[in-house]
Order: C-alpha cells, then sequence, then structure tokens
C-alpha cells in the first residue's frame, strides 16, 4: 500500500473514531441529566434527615441540694471513726471526678483511701512528707488549698501521674487538730462544679468525729465515776460453775460501742497493717501490738472476766476487721476457742 492509501485509511479511521467518541458522549451527558432529573428527595429521606438533624433534649439539671443532704446523711449513720472517713469519700464523689484521704500522724500525711484514680492498687499507708504549703494547712495555718500547687503535687505523687486543672485539699479537725486531709479534684474535667459543697460534707465528717468522740469522753467518764465491782463482781452459787451469767443491757450497750470504737481506732490509723493482714489471712500476727494493747485498754474498764465470758471485744474485731470470719483473725491467745 503506498503513502497515500495510508493517509487516506488513517484519516478515515480517525474520523470514525471521533464519531463514536461524540455519539457516546452524548449518550453519557443524556444518562447523566436524566439521573440529575430523578434525584428529588422522597419523604423517607427528608424525615430522616430531620431526625438526625434535631437538638437533642437538654439533660436534667442536677440536684446538687440533694447530693449534699445524701452525702450528709451518710456521715450521721457513722460508729466509728474509720467509718466516717470512708463515707465521706462516697460522699465527695459526688461532687468530685477523684478523691483520696489521708489520716495524720505525727504530722505526716499517710493515705488511706482513695477513689477514681487510675491506680488500682495503690499503696495505702504511704507517706508523704509535707511541703511548706501542705505543712501549714496541717498545722492551721490556713483553711484549706484551693488550687493545684505543691501540696496537691505532694499528695498526688502516689496516686496519679496525672495533674488535674483543679483541686481542693480540705482539712478534717478533732479536738483543734488537724487528723486527716481529704484531696479532691476535677479529673478530666476543666473545674470541680460544686467545691462548697465538698467543704460541707467534710464538716459534716468533722461533726460526726466530734460527736464520736464527745460520746467517747461521756463514757469514760461514767465508767470512772462507777465501781468496777458493779461489772466484774462473781455471781454467788446456786448459779452454776460453767454457766454464763447474765450480762446487764446497759453495760452490753456501753461494751460493745467501746469495742467499736477500739477497733475503729485501729482502722483509722493502721490502715497498711489492716490490709496486709486481710490480705494474708493473719491479722494477729500483722498486727500483735496494735490488737494486744487495744484488748488491755478494753479489759482495764470492764474486766477480763467480761471479756473471757463474752469476747465482746474479740466479735467486734472477727466482724469489723476480718469482714465476719474467725479465720482471717488467725491465731490469737485470745481468740475463741
Amino acid at each position: 500500500m503506498d503513502e497515500s492509501n495510508q493517509a487516506a485509511l488513517k484519516t478515515l479511521l480517525q474520523q470514525w473514531i471521533n464519531e463514536r467518541q461524540s455519539a457516546l458522549r452524548e449518550q453519557v451527558l443524556a444518562a447523566l441529566r436524566d439521573a440529575q432529573d430523578r434525584m428529588v428527595p422522597d419523604d423517607a429521606l427528608m424525615e430522616l434527615a430531620l431526625a438526625q438533624t434535631a437538638t437533642p433534649p437538654a439533660p436534667a439539671p442536677r440536684d446538687s441540694d440533694a447530693d449534699l443532704g445524701a452525702g450528709l446523711d451518710l456521715m450521721a449513720e457513722a460508729a466509728t471513726q474509720g467509718e466516717v472517713l470512708k463515707r465521706l469519700l462516697e460522699g465527695a464523689m459526688r461532687f468530685c471526678e477523684r478523691s483520696a484521704l489521708f489520716v495524720i500522724k505525727q504530722g505526716i500525711a499517710n493515705l488511706y483511701a482513695q477513689r477514681g484514680f487510675e491506680a488500682d492498687h495503690p499503696k495505702l499507708g504511704v507517706a508523704v512528707v509535707p511541703p511548706p504549703e501542705l505543712e501549714q494547712l496541717i498545722l492551721g495555718q490556713t483553711g484549706l488549698v484551693a488550687a493545684p500547687g505543691p501540696a496537691y503535687l505532694a499528695l498526688l505523687g502516689p496516686l496519679s501521674r496525672f495533674e488535674a486543672s483543679s483541686a481542693r485539699i480540705i482539712p478534717l479537725h478533732l479536738r483543734r487538730k488537724t487528723v486527716a486531709l481529704l484531696l479532691a479534684d476535677s479529673g478530666l474535667r476543666e473545674a470541680l462544679e460544686f467545691p462548697n459543697h465538698l467543704r460541707a460534707v467534710t464538716l459534716g465528717a468533722e461533726a460526726r468525729l466530734a460527736a464520736l468522740a464527745g460520746a467517747r469522753d461521756e463514757e469514760r467518764a461514767v465508767q470512772t465515776e462507777a465501781h468496777p465491782s458493779v461489772m466484774t463482781q462473781r455471781i454467788p452459787d446456786p448459779i452454776a460453775e460453767n454457766a454464763v451469767p447474765a450480762l446487764d443491757p446497759m453495760v452490753r450497750i456501753n461494751a460493745e460501742r467501746s469495742a467499736r470504737v477500739l477497733v475503729g481506732d485501729i482502722e483509722l490509723y493502721f490502715p497498711g497493717k489492716v490490709a496486709q493482714g486481710q490480705n494474708q489471712g493473719n491479722l494477729y500476727a500483722a498486727m500483735r501490738d496494735e490488737l494486744d494493747r487495744s484488748r488491755a485498754s478494753f479489759v482495764e474498764r470492764y474486766g477480763s472476766e467480761l471479756e473471757s465470758q463474752h469476747q465482746i471485744f474479740y466479735k467486734t474485731v472477727v466482724q469489723q476487721l476480718c469482714a465476719g470470719n474467725p479465720a482471717r483473725l488467725g491465731p490469737a491467745p485470745w481468740a475463741a476457742r
């Protein structure tokens, strides 16, 4: 085929391709216009769109006063100092994201319990040496710490590496002495919503501690005035030798209250040892000195015969520190046989 024929064939093919492309283009444009004409929203689509864009209902306003009342009720029902502190944490968590309690012993803050921090098992009883800001609070030279700073960071150390933007440290006083500190912060939130409610709950706990201490003082005064022989005297024959004499109801009430206070003090001031003994299932081995000392104080007030016959102190230890399981106490010389 000569060059002229090749050129003619090439021209023919190019013309055919152009015509086909033009026809295809027209078909595509016609189909697109037809599809666009059919793109009209139907009723179902409109209802779905309205549902997606509707403004969600506003959340119900929080009844902070009711939360405060419930927190104060928790404290009013506490029977021991340790129970007051535990219920204070429950009440505080209504108004903050994270909270912790530190018991003050010899000017040092010792971690007692916590709620909301990421540490699942913080070392209870860990001591925090107070920086000057915290020392002033413990000594009663300042009323509270109202913002994150050296005091907050010191207490936060055993609990978390995350510092919140808002925090409070509120002291608990008993007989004009700081006995504990409540740490509360906003966690991931920007601020504490109800800082004054936190303070009110803390004051409620403080009042309950004072009431328990006052009842304890009154009981001691009554026991001092009474004749010890009235409680410890042997009941004469003809009562059988092995029979347990009946206990005066008022004596029992006072003795049980004293036992709860003594055992509650152990729980309050030695939380680390209590936790260790509970975990090991041998509480007496972990806190022999503390338990013997408290029992000796109880026996001094009510007599060894009353305790050996009715085992009020022993039963209180089992109930409060061993969750009602005598096996957790371990072998103690004064345990029930």
